[in-house]
């Protein structure tokens, strides 16, 4: 009896909002993480900063494509064979929730001992820019889930390309 009570409340939501709330916490961390650390290099070192945090987007691209891309790819690939009806928070599994409270505490912990600077600044920009770009896998793998009958029609992408260029003329 219990637990069916506990299954009746339970937040459950579909895997396509799973997907949805995987992307967007990739998406938004990675950009917060990206302007806080673009903002600290420009701060700390002003235009000769310029080369530095471009080496570190290079270095948050790389890590995108040869790590995160193929852990988002895993995510993805659990939260559609686990199918409708989990638990909301169950985007990520526990293991993955707690590698972001530890990661979240680590980056406390460094503000905390050295304070906010262009040296973090670029393990910040690197870190968001690698979490962004590979935020378009978690995303692209919603669209397919969802697929084209599952957009609402004021999105105007069932419309002929022509007639949604000229639709404000």
């Amino acid at each position: 009896m219990q637990e069916s009570v506990l299954h009746r409340l339970k937040p459950a939501a579909s895997a396509g909002v799973h997907l949805l709330l995987a992307a967007l916490l990739w998406s938004v961390v990675g950009t917060v993480l990206a302007i806080f650390g673009a903002r600290w290099i420009w701060l700390d070192w002003g235009w000769p900063g310029t080369a530095a945090g471009l080496a570190a987007v290079a270095i948050g691209v790389a890590k995108s494509r040869w790590i995160l891309d193929r852990a988002a790819a895993r995510m993805a690939t659990r939260i559609a064979e686990r199918g409708d009806g989990r638990c909301i928070g169950g985007f990520l599994s526990w293991k993955t929730w707690l590698l972001v409270a530890l990661m979240s505490g680590s980056g406390r912990l460094l503000r905390f001992l050295v304070g906010a600077n262009g040296f973090i600044g670029l393990l910040y920009l690197a870190v968001g820019v690698a979490l962004v770009r590979s935020s378009r896998v978690l995303w692209r793998e919603r669209g397919r889930l969802l697929g084209p009958a599952e957009l609402p029609a004021s999105a105007g992408l069932n419309r002929p390309r022509t007639e949604r260029r000229n639709r404000g003329r």
